[in-house]
């Protein structure tokens, strides 16, 4: 069975409309995502480049081959900008509009214009060209953890391979009903494949920007805006988490509550901004000193929490000790101002595996309250005889001058 060219043209045509219509509504409704608004400009790029080949037999060759191919590649650049835009990296307008351009100058050429093989050649590796640049800008950003990157990278690339093995104007072209061209069940599955291809990269697109609406969302709920590391809810899931994967292994852990001496002092003396500063230095200091498997949290106001995995006494208050000098040493002074800021912080071990993270974090606090009435700045063990104290919660003192808590 023959195909039918033209049915596959408008098919093409109302595809490519519709899919750049629904990105360019999905970015008017987030416009957060400017990348959305680029790979939709793509689709309505190709859906008038379809259109302008259409054209073939009723205006000049320089609209419907040369102008309609400098349209195609434009498109094609753009989804790639749009993936350069999406990780963070800037638009490069020479290289956006470089494909399009040098079309239309060599396509004219002699050496071109009377090759149908070069122009071929030369059109195919173009778009190739930009569909494996841009498989390769969203493996740049493989780092950040979306799911749907991965199989957006794979057909970009698998459909730049594909571009070389064809003819790119075929499968739109209106040739004669005598061409057997059309007979050719590989051009057929060719031919479906780029329509499908576009109907597939749109959605996994939009899959993309969807999943990262929702992991910056997660990351704003669980990460304290002031300070960039894990506010209260976060640091607890993350100790229950090495809590339950530690099970019955007998690795010591010790938990620290630190808290900032006379935060409300700095405030009142220095401004708010300056003991905002003071809040950022600590948690930067603070996960300086830490490995990789620890963790650090905001648990409100001026007041931390740190985790230190498979950590002893003695390491557990050489690190606190490290924690406690360097914040001195750095908040000597906080954005030209002498704030002097020092830290208190209480500690406690725990040596079998499992462990109950509200009762350290309130055995933590009792050491805590006994570095400030020894001082401050200093680091207290939490004693023994603390554990047969009556149980309470974890004081929520006032921080009427913190900004920014969990």
């Amino acid at each position: 069975m023959g195909l039918d060219v033209n049915t596959l043209f408008l098919v093409t045509v109302y595809v490519e409309a519709m899919l750049g219509l629904l990105l360019l509504f999905t970015w008017v409704q987030n416009s957060s995502i400017l990348a959305v608004a680029w790979w939709g400009s793509a689709h309505i790029l190709r859906a008038g480049s379809v259109m302008l080949f259409g054209m073939y037999g009723s205006v000049s060759d320089a609209i419907s081959i040369d102008l309609a191919n400098a349209v195609l590649f434009t498109a094609f650049a753009a989804t790639w900008t749009g993936a350069r835009v999406f990780d963070g990296r800037p638009v490069q307008p020479a290289l956006l509009l470089g494909g399009g351009v040098f079309w239309v100058l060599v396509s004219r050429t002699p050496w071109v214009a009377g090759s149908m093989d070069v122009k071929v050649l030369l059109s195919s590796g173009i778009i190739t060209a930009y569909t494996w640049a841009a498989a390769y800008e969203f493996w740049q950003g493989r780092s950040e953890p979306l799911v749907s990157r991965w199989p957006a990278i794979f057909m970009l690339f698998a459909h730049g391979a594909l571009f070389l093995l064809r003819t790119p104007l075929s499968q739109v072209l209106p040739w004669t009903p005598g061409n057997m061209v059309f007979e050719s069940v590989w051009l057929t599955v060719l031919s479906f494949e780029a329509l499908l291809f576009t109907i597939a990269i749109a959605f996994i697109l939009l899959a993309m920007a969807k999943e990262r609406a929702e992991l910056r969302h997660k990351t704003a709920a669980l990460i304290d805006p002031l300070t960039g590391i894990a506010n209260r809810r976060a640091f607890l899931d993350g100790v229950h988490a090495i809590s339950r994967r530690q099970g019955a292994e007998a690795r010591p852990v010790a938990m620290l509550v630190a808290d900032l001496d006379h935060f409300k002092s700095i405030n009142d003396k220095h401004g708010h901004a300056v003991g905002d500063s003071a809040l950022r230095m600590f948690a930067d200091v603070a996960g300086a000193k830490l490995g990789p498997c620890d963790l650090v949290g905001r648990l409100g106001g001026e007041e931390f929490a740190i985790l230190l995995h498979d950590t002893g006494r003695e390491k557990a208050l050489a690190t606190g000790e490290r924690i406690r000098l360097a914040f001195e040493h750095a908040a000597a002074m906080v954005d030209g101002r002498p704030v002097r800021g020092t830290v208190s912080i209480g500690m406690v071990t725990a040596e079998a595996g499992l462990f109950d993270a509200p009762a350290l974090l309130v055995r933590a606090d009792e050491a805590l309250y006994c570095a400030k009435e020894r001082g401050r700045n200093r680091v207290e063990i939490a004693q023994p005889q603390l554990a047969s104290e009556r149980p309470r919660e974890l004081r929520a003192r006032p921080r009427a001058a913190a900004q920014g808590a969990a």
